[in-house]
């Protein structure tokens, strides 16, 4: 079901480097920098009234490790909002050890595509509500009339592939029948990420967001392209997205999560501001 209230999500990126885990933040999954600890970033949105938090370990799949779980009961402990955890996560046992930690959803993308039977376990054991389906998708112009085309904003048409492995490899599975195909599954929300928007603070892909969020019953968070507060505004209104998620905007305090809800509501935008 779509969601009342429109949610403003940070995003916690991280990467494990020798000496601790640091968040990370790159341009179209690339040439990723240092944007601090985790575990201030997530008191600090906890305290500037994020709707949610999204954890995902993004050096997790591509390594062949399990997520951080250290990181993320330190996370829990520290705020009072929904946590989001992904990377890493390839079986139901995986799951249940995040969500025992007091994650409120887990986010599952390369595992999902390559194990689509992993969210219907997954829905059937915890519930659909607990199971985000995260698709990284980019754009392809090489048309065909087996893939969902798209009208660009200039004009050009193309479809979107799913691309896996932190967005390394395509699969040349078109994005739009992949929500179909995991809300059908049992997945409770997905977790949209435009791999050409990503980092670059140009707007998020108002195309493939409103496709899949006209063509699918469940929530879809809008990710990648964030710069302004305008972007948002798009995603939601042009996008139809339930919910807009962001990470550099937010980690170099270029938007405060409070003035992009006061901006939101005041342009009609349904958001839970806390006092």
């Amino acid at each position: 079901m779509k969601t009342k209230f429109k949610r403003v999500i940070p995003c916690l990126d991280v990467k494990v480097f020798k000496d601790g885990e640091m968040v990370v933040k790159g341009v179209e999954f690339e040439n990723v920098r240092i944007a601090g600890d985790p575990l201030t970033l997530a008191k600090r949105y906890n305290d500037e009234g994020a709707d949610e938090l999204v954890f995902l370990d993004i050096s997790a799949s591509i390594e062949g490790r399990k997520t951080v779980l250290n990181v993320v009961k330190k996370i829990v402990e520290k705020i009072s909002i929904p946590l989001i955890v992904g990377g890493g996560i390839s079986s139901v046992e995986d799951m249940e050890k995040i969500l025992s930690l007091g994650a409120s959803k887990v986010s599952i993308g390369t595992s999902a595509f390559l194990k689509p039977e992993l969210i219907k376990r997954a829905s059937e054991k915890f519930g659909s509500e607990k199971i985000v389906a995260a698709i990284d998708c980019k754009r392809n112009f090489s048309i065909s009339e087996k893939k969902n085309v798209i009208e660009l904003e200039d004009g050009k048409r193309a479809w979107y592939e799913v691309m896996i492995y932190g967005g390394k490899k395509a699969t040349g599975f078109d994005a739009v029948e992949w929500a179909k195909k995991v809300e059908d599954l049992g997945a409770g929300e997905i977790l949209l990420t435009s791999v050409d928007r990503d980092g670059t603070k140009l707007g998020y892909d108002i195309p493939i967001t409103r496709a899949i969020s006209e063509e699918v019953r469940i929530p879809v968070i809008a990710s990648g392209g964030a710069g302004k507060f305008e972007h948002f505004y798009d995603a939601i209104v042009y996008g139809k997205a339930d919910a807009v998620l962001a990470a550099s905007v937010f980690h170099f305090r270029e938007i405060e999560i409070k003035e992009l809800k006061k901006y939101l509501a005041n342009r009609g935008i349904n958001v839970k501001i806390y006092s």
